[in-house]
C-alpha cells in the first residue's frame, strides 16, 4: 500500500485508472460508502488490483510532472507504466496505434486530429470533429471527462486523449495538436506515432479520460 494525498479535481475513477487498480478496491480500501464523493486534502490508501502493494519494481517517490498541477508525490513505481487503465482506455489506445501505423507510421502527415478521430470511432463507435485544439470541445461530456494530469503521469495510462491549444510549428500555432496516449510513459498517437511526447513548445494542455 502507498498513500496519496487527494487533490481538487481528482476523482476515485480517475485516480483508478492512474495508479492501475479499480473504484471497488480503493473503495473498499478506505472505506468509501459513496465512490463518487472524496475530499480534497483527504489520503487514500492506494495499491494495485489484485496485490495489496505497488511491487512492479522501480523506485517510490515524488513524480516531476511538466502539465497542469507539477510534480505529485503520487507513491507508486517510477518508469513503470500501470498494467490497468480502463477497457475503453485500452481499446482506444490500440485503435490509436492503428490509426497511426495507417497514416504517418513515425513521421507526422499533420493530420492529428484525424488520426484521434479515427481511433475514438474505430474503438467507440463515435465521431468526433474539429483540428487539434477543437477536438477538446467536441468530445461528449457522456463519453469523455477531463482530468487534472500532468503529462508524465498521463502517458503511463493508455487511451487517453491529450490535447494541445497550440504548438511552436506554424501550422501547429493555428490548428494545436492532440494525441492518444499509449500508456508505456512516453508515446503517444495520432496521425503517426510520436515516441518522445513532451510539452516543449507547446501550450494549452488538456487531458481527456474515456468514461467506462
Amino acid at each position: 500500500m502507498s498513500n496519496y494525498r487527494i487533490r481538487p479535481g481528482d476523482t476515485l475513477s480517475g485516480l483508478a485508472a492512474r495508479f492501475g487498480t479499480s473504484v471497488q478496491k480503493l473503495a473498499r480500501d478506505n472505506n468509501i460508502s459513496n465512490p463518487d464523493l472524496i475530499f480534497s486534502g483527504r489520503t487514500l490508501r492506494i495499491g494495485h488490483s489484485g496485490r495489496d502493494s505497488f511491487d512492479a519494481g522501480g523506485r517510490q517517490g515524488v513524480r516531476g510532472g511538466s502539465g497542469v498541477g507539477g510534480g505529485a508525490d503520487v507513491g507508486g513505481p517510477m518508469g513503470v507504466a500501470p498494467t490497468g487503465g480502463t477497457a475503453t482506455g485500452r481499446r482506444l489506445a490500440e485503435a490509436a496505434r492503428a490509426a497511426a501505423m495507417g497514416m504517418g507510421g513515425y513521421n507526422s502527415q499533420g493530420l492529428c486530429a484525424t488520426g484521434v478521430s479515427r481511433a475514438i470511432r474505430n474503438s467507440m463507435g463515435i465521431g468526433v470533429s474539429g483540428n487539434g485544439n477543437q477536438i477538446d470541445n467536441n468530445l461528449p461530456r457522456d463519453k469523455f471527462r477531463q482530468v487534472d494530469m500532468s503529462l508524465e503521469d498521463a502517458l503511463k495510462i493508455p487511451g487517453l486523449v491529450l490535447t494541445w491549444e497550440a504548438t511552436s510549428t506554424r501550422l501547429g500555432s493555428i490548428y494545436g495538436h492532440t494525441a492518444v496516449t499509449l500508456g508505456d510513459g512516453h508515446s503517444s498517437a495520432s496521425d503517426f506515432i510520436e515516441r518522445n511526447t513532451t510539452n516543449n513548445g507547446r501550450t494549452g494542455f488538456k487531458v481527456f479520460m474515456p468514461i467506462e
